[in-house]
This record gives C-alpha cells, structure tokens and sequence, in this order.
C-alpha cells in the first residue's frame, strides 16, 4: 500500500489515505467496489465524512479555442463519523454504483485514450482535503459492444475517442459532457462520409445511439453533418441481427440528406428521431451478458489495439500514456477544472 498524507493544514503528522479500486473492471450502471484505507497521524482525528469523487478529463470548445480540464460526474459518501486513533489502521470497504452514462474506457481490454479516475476526499475537523486520482477502467456495456462490433465487422475503423463538455439537444442526456468515438468510414462509404461519430446515452433500460456523419461535398452540394438517433433495449442484444442493423442505420444516415435522417420503422426496434442540431452548449451547434466469441477480432479492436501500439489520430501511445499519467499526478497547470 502507498499511504498518501492528507490534510497537511493540521500540520505534519496528519491522517493518510490509500484508494485501492477492485481488479474487476466495471461497466456503466454497474458496481464499482474498492476499499479506502486509513492510516491514523500522531494524534487523534474524527473523520467527519469519506466521499469518492468520480472524475473526467474532457475537452471544450470557446470562441477563442479549446481547452481541457476535469469535472466532477459524481460524488458517493462511503464513511465518516468515526474516531481513528493515533497510528491506527482502518479499512473502509465500498461499493457504489456507477452512472449509466460512465463513458468506456477500454474495449476487447485496449485503452481508448479516456481519461477517469476516482478521487478521495477526507472530511477531519472541518477541513478537506483530497487525494490524487486513482485510474478508474470502464468496460462496455453488451449493448454498446454489439454496435461497435457491428461497425467493425462493416469495415469501419477506430480512430480516437474523446469526452466533449456540452449536451445533446433531444436526448435524455444526464452528465454535462458526452463521449465520441470517432470511426474511419467503411469502404462501402467512403466516397460518402469523412468519418462517423458514435454517443452511447445509456439508461436502465437501454441506450441511445447517436450517429453523427461528416459527410464529403460533391460539385453540386456542399459536405454538411447529418445526425441520427436510435434506440436500443438491454433485452434485446441477443435477439438482432446487430451488422444489418447497424447498416441500415448508416445508409438511413448517409442517404437521407435533406432531412437529416427519418423515422426507422424499418428498422427492427429502432427508433429514429432527427435532430436539428447536436447542441453541444457552445460546441458546433447544438441480461448484461459479454458479448463474445468469433469476431471479436474485428477492425474496431484492431484500431484500439493501435492506440497503445502505434499512431492514432497524430498521437503515439507513449504520448497517450504520458497524457494519462500527468492528468493522475495532478499536473493540471494547462487545464480547468468545470463545475456540474
């Protein structure tokens, strides 16, 4: 264990906390357990409250640029009200509940680039102090998994993926940012779109997916952004034929340009809603089962495999993981921190 002191307002000497997070990856609305352990100063302390923050690193866009920095998505109190002795060692165990829309940090076990972590704040006398991050990993939920295979068993590639501050007009929406996971067009598209981006909203019930196509201009029309919405039930994963489907959702996306996209009542299960714009609040407009077996291999696993191996979006993966590592040690001098 790596004790780290807190609460250095009351002098040298104070409490020590260590996070420690269960190996077990988990998934958005699932469980995330973990034990905090305590480590008592040289005098007595009343810990008044334990609080896990859940912590993102995103990206927004201004009138003047971008700019990162991190925002707090969540806040669970796990402990408190309890006295910890001079030099004593307490374990604190917790299990909290992540929210459904936790963006995935990893697919088939590739880092995607996101940054989460989770952050320890201790209450003593009053006074607050919190830890350093400790790297939280989210895996897919089925749902989620099934569309991104799907995509990559079409020929669509992985490019990058990022968290953007900002909301998504028409959408249940809950966090004040959204994840992008920016594909490479298929082969049977590229004549068609510069890229596809890909939101998961996901819900006890479901998730919506929404696809966002740059689309390439000809000599008569100008290349524009068409954005389309589906919906998705938990239940329904083992039952559709996902690489149809998924198809058709991209040709619906890609064929219906004046209209940004129509109802889906061919779709299986699908529903489509048109949206104006993505309303990005100042952006550019406005049985969980894994799913496994062949084909997991596929060129989306192949693209996030690149990301810790090779190039991905002009970023080598020693780059990717000094990025990580300077965001968790704190090295924040270039960011912002939003507030919720």
């Amino acid at each position: 264990m790596v004790f780290k002191r807190l609460l250095g307002s009351l002098g040298v000497g104070g409490p020590a906390v260590d996070t420690v997070l269960d190996p077990i990856s988990a998934v958005p609305g699932g469980t995330l357990s973990g034990q905090v352990h305590l480590k008592g100063g040289n005098a007595d302390y009343t810990i008044d409250h334990i609080t896990l923050e859940l912590i993102a690193h995103v990206e927004a866009e201004h009138d003047h640029g971008e700019s990162e920095g991190a925002v707090v998505f969540d806040r669970f109190t796990v402990g408190g009200n309890f006295r910890l002795s001079e030099g004593e060692h307490r374990t604190v165990p917790f299990a909290i509940t992540l929210p459904w829309e936790t963006p995935i940090t990893e697919l088939y076990g590739q880092p995607l680039g996101i940054v989460l972590g989770v952050r320890t704040e201790l209450g003593v006398a009053g006074a607050k102090d919190k830890g350093d991050l400790d790297p939280l990993i989210v895996r897919p939920l089925p749902a989620q998994e099934a569309v991104l295979e799907a995509l990559g068993q079409l020929g669509f590639g992985f490019k990058s993926a990022d968290l953007e501050l900002g909301r998504i007009r028409g959408t249940g929406q809950q966090l004040p940012f959204y994840q992008e996971i920016e594909l490479t067009p298929a082969p049977a598209y590229a004549h068609q779109v510069n890229e596809i981006e890909v939101t998961f909203l996901a819900n006890p019930a479901g998730m919506e997916v929404v696809i966002e196509a740059d689309k390439r201009g000809g000599f008569i029309s100008e290349g524009h952004d068409a954005v389309n919405r589906y919906t998705v039930s938990h239940a329904d994963v083992p039952h559709r034929k996902w690489n149809a489907e998924v198809d058709g959702w991209i040709k619906q996306l890609v064929e219906h340009r004046a209209s940004y996209g129509t109802h889906a009542s061919h779709i299986p299960y699908a529903h489509s809603d048109p949206l104006a714009d993505k309303g990005h609040g100042g952006h550019h407009g406005d049985g969980h089962g894994h799913r496994s077996g062949p084909g997991m291999g596929t060129v989306v696993a192949a693209g996030a495999a690149g990301l810790a191996v090779g190039v991905v979006g002009g970023m080598v993966a020693a780059e990717v993981v000094d990025e990580v590592g300077d965001f968790f040690e704190g090295d924040e001098d270039d960011s912002e921190e939003y507030e919720d």
